[in-house]
């Protein structure tokens, strides 16, 4: 039983291009689709959430999704876009690149149950690494021209820009490894619909001209829009880079972070896309959101929602109380409880010194450990102004001239935090 794909997506805010009849040939019976994914690192990032989401949404309607991971494309690289040409990987990186995406995508898709439409994760390396160029050429090059190759866009862009320096012949190739990756879907597992990005759609097309023009057979193309930001920036992007899907790449608690600091505007729009929530408990929250935007309503479901799929509910219980460190309140023992990664995380930018063991050892005086061991504070006299205004906080408890830093005060063995205030954090690092 299938329920209506395009209708979902296009309440959601993720259709951009369609064959026409796409729509009813859906609704007739379970169809195969697939989205390709650049294996060229093995974490995706949040930039590759909306295809996920695409492939997601089409097996909850009930049809059967492919994951192909390009291991061959990934050698070459999509021009599409692009201003340069990507490394050559060897196979062993390939593979594990692979199997740590298959991980990622497990988050969304069902790869192992025994329905009809479990999901299966495919790589273009196992059917075009014993695809000799002559059998490439006489056998799939011959189908397409070098007129209908130089009309698509990702080609003309790329040739015409002042700032390239035109294309390699490898690049140029591109759309019709692509495209023979869809014709062999076809044949090999009946899939009839690739669906990516608006800057795929020429290499789409190239796949149901090679399926129209060899077998006679029809394929679809389906699209969705680039994701932008309402500022202009580019989605998916922080200021260390991409924002990555691997916990080890982009910890859980910057991950959250990256949702929670989206505009409004966004967060309306990003909810649709990245979260499975109905339309009636999305049109709630915007209504809700709109009647107290200072609460962030949507900003704090967004990130809920995300963070849970892709990492765990716990590791978004830890996110929102490493939040609460900074922006609200906390105790001694929740500060104690953040691992060495998140703690970074969280302080990152926050005035650092370095102490020795020693010298913890043997305990400092609250006024040495203010201004002289750290210059956190000018003077000695503006520690004791401060101790006597009860504004000097250590680990989040309050305290007083009298009290001394030990070895007890370690966070992770290695960290002490020192505040003047709410707002005024200062790290003491002991080496």
């Amino acid at each position: 039983m299938t329920t209506n794909f395009i209708k979902e997506l296009r309440w959601r805010g993720m259709l951009h291009d369609t064959m026409p009849g796409i729509e009813e040939y859906l609704m007739e019976q379970m169809r195969s689709a697939y989205v390709g994914f650049d294996p060229t690192a093995d974490s995706l990032h949040i930039g590759n959430l909306v295809p996920i989401m695409l492939l997601a949404h089409y097996q909850r309607a009930g049809h059967k999704p492919f994951a192909l991971v390009g291991g061959a494309t990934g050698m070459i690289g999509d021009p599409s876009g692009k201003s340069a040409e990507r490394n050559l990987l060897d196979e062993k990186t390939l593979r594990h690149n692979q199997e740590a995406i298959k991980s990622q995508l497990s988050r969304f898709l069902d790869f192992e149950s025994d329905t009809p439409n479990a999901a299966v994760l495919v790589n273009n390396y196992d059917w075009m690494k014993d695809f000799s160029f002559l059998e490439f050429i006489r056998d799939v090059g011959k189908h397409i021209t070098v007129n209908y190759m130089m009309a698509k866009d990702s080609v003309k862009n790329r040739i015409s820009s002042e700032s390239s320096e035109g294309m390699s012949f490898t690049e140029f190739t591109y759309q019709l490894v692509q495209g023979y990756d869809f014709l062999h879907l076809y044949r090999a597992h009946d899939c009839t619909l690739q669906m990516g990005g608006s800057d795929q759609w020429g290499n789409i097309t190239t796949g149901t001209e090679l399926i129209r023009r060899i077998v006679g057979g029809k394929g679809y193309a389906l699209t969705c829009p680039l994701i932008t930001k309402s500022d202009g920036s580019k989605f998916g992007k922080s200021e260390g880079g991409n924002v990555w899907l691997d916990a080890k790449r982009t910890s859980p608690y910057k991950f959250y972070q990256y949702w929670l600091n989206t505009s409004d505007e966004d967060a309306e729009k990003y909810i649709k896309i990245f979260t499975f929530l109905s339309e009636e408990e999305i049109k709630t929250l915007v209504e809700s959101h709109k009647e107290a935007p200072h609460q962030r309503i949507l900003q704090k479901k967004l990130a809920d929602e995300v963070t849970v799929v892709v990492h765990s509910q716990a590791d978004l219980d830890n996110a929102i109380k490493a939040s609460a460190i900074l922006f609200g309140k906390s105790t001694s023992e929740d500060l104690k409880n953040l691992d060495e990664a998140t703690f970074l995380d969280v302080f990152d930018g926050v005035p650092q010194a370095e102490i020795t063991k020693d010298k913890i050892a043997n305990g400092i005086d609250m006024i040495s450990a203010l201004a002289e061991h750290t210059g956190f504070l000018k003077s000695n006299g503006e520690a004791r102004r401060a101790l006597k205004e009860n504004s000097i906080s250590v680990n989040k408890e309050k305290v007083t001239d009298n009290y001394s830093i030990s070895e007890n005060d370690l966070i992770n063995g290695m960290f002490i935090l020192l505040q003047r205030g709410k707002r005024n954090y200062f790290v003491i690092r002991v080496v």
